[in-house]
């Protein structure tokens, strides 16, 4: 993710249009109010980091259209499969899995509190959003929080040319005495199938050795991609590359510790039965999992004392020794910070294809809404 781009040509809509616009449309979709408002919450919240991926940009093809065609209740409703003081399992029987996830967090965090930490995870779900959203619960209130999900397979394992597993994002989030919170939100493939979707809809190629192919070669052409991925005659290379030799067996590892506590924690599915798809090519629920932690640092050594030392580490690799023309260093939340800087009273930009994309929505359901770009 990079920072706001100073040359923006596209137009921008005020945060609160496109929550309305949002809230009404899950809305008519036939998603509760209340589950609506979160919904739009957790997707706002990616474009305000600038992880335009998983934000505006994914509000039709990956949950309007799943709600028109069936693999998306807008209904959730969640099951308690079992509880003790400090863990807890969800059935989300194919709801919304922004909903089920941010109840989730809610009551972990609750426990947490009261207990120190917690655990918890989610079965038969859907696309939870960015994970970072629920990492970053926690750290609102001065917590640890750390979440993973399983996805569509798209990763091939280390000397593999077959997609087995998702993208299966790792992310921490860490209080700090800063004004946002350390944060890693990152897939566990060197890129997301969300941002060569992204790519393919702006008409950009993706760059070459980020995919493979069934006989060893790599693509680049984001659309053939993405055609390729639904059909498994390609797959995402993992964190470090494709072989050994630079890592790639590093994120190899990480993905399948994703997937296996995504799965084993909720009792779901894995793998090849979370593609969306049956064996002829019919459409089907995805049944994703995904799994959340929750600790209190004033059961440790307290949440200032944490709070201060963490602070302190970031700001110590930021004032580190720069590389040759490298103006600043980073830590991670700090882009997506001031992204949100950038954009808190411009609002959200928004593509062409984003723009057609709501008009399309509001015309569906007849919704009474007029766009600035109109």
């Amino acid at each position: 993710m990079g920072l706001e781009n100073k040359t923006e040509t596209r137009p921008y809509l005020p945060w609160k249009t496109v929550g309305a616009f949002m809230k009404m449309a899950f809305e008519a979709a036939g998603v509760p109010a209340e589950d609506a408002e979160i919904c739009a919450e957790v997707l706002m919240e990616s474009d305000r980091r600038g992880i335009e991926s998983h934000g505006c940009n994914r509000f039709k093809p990956i949950y309007i259209d799943r709600i028109r065609k069936g693999t998306l209740l807008p209904k959730t409703e969640i099951e308690v499969v079992k509880e003790t003081p400090t863990t807890l399992v969800y059935d989300a029987h194919d709801g919304m899995g922004m909903v089920a996830s941010y109840h989730m967090m809610e009551k972990l965090i609750e426990k947490a509190k009261k207990y120190g930490m917690a655990g918890g995870a989610i079965r038969n779900s859907t696309h939870y959003g960015i994970a970072g959203y629920y990492a970053t619960m926690a750290t609102k209130e001065g917590m640890i929080g750390l979440t993973g999900t399983n996805a569509r397979p798209s990763i091939a394992p280390t000397f593999g040319v077959e997609n087995m597993m998702g993208t299966n994002p790792l992310t921490f989030g860490l209080p700090t005495d800063e004004e946002f919170p350390f944060c890693l939100d990152c897939a566990t493939s060197i890129i997301q199938r969300g941002k060569i979707e992204y790519y393919a809809r702006s008409g950009k190629a993706t760059p070459a050795g980020l995919v493979v192919t069934e006989d060893g070669g790599t693509l680049t052409d984001s659309q053939a991609i993405l055609d390729a991925l639904v059909k498994g005659e390609a797959a995402l290379a993992p964190l470090g590359g494709i072989g050994e030799d630079t890592g790639g067996y590093k994120g190899y590892g990480y993905a399948a510790v994703v997937e296996i506590l995504s799965a084993a924690l909720a009792g779901g599915n894995f793998m090849k039965a979370l593609s969306g798809v049956t064996e002829d090519g019919k459409p089907r629920m995805y049944g994703l999992g995904h799994f959340f932690f929750v600790v209190d640092p004033e059961a440790f050594t307290g949440r200032g004392s944490f709070r201060k030392t963490a602070g302190d580490i970031c700001r110590a690799l930021r004032a580190s020794k720069k590389a040759p023309g490298e103006e600043r260093i980073y830590t991670a939340g700090e882009k997506e910070y001031l992204v949100w800087l950038e954009r808190k009273d411009k609002g959200v930009p928004v593509s062409e294809s984003v723009q057609k994309d709501f008009c399309t929505v509001r015309d569906w359901y007849g919704l009474d809404f007029r766009f600035p770009f109109e």
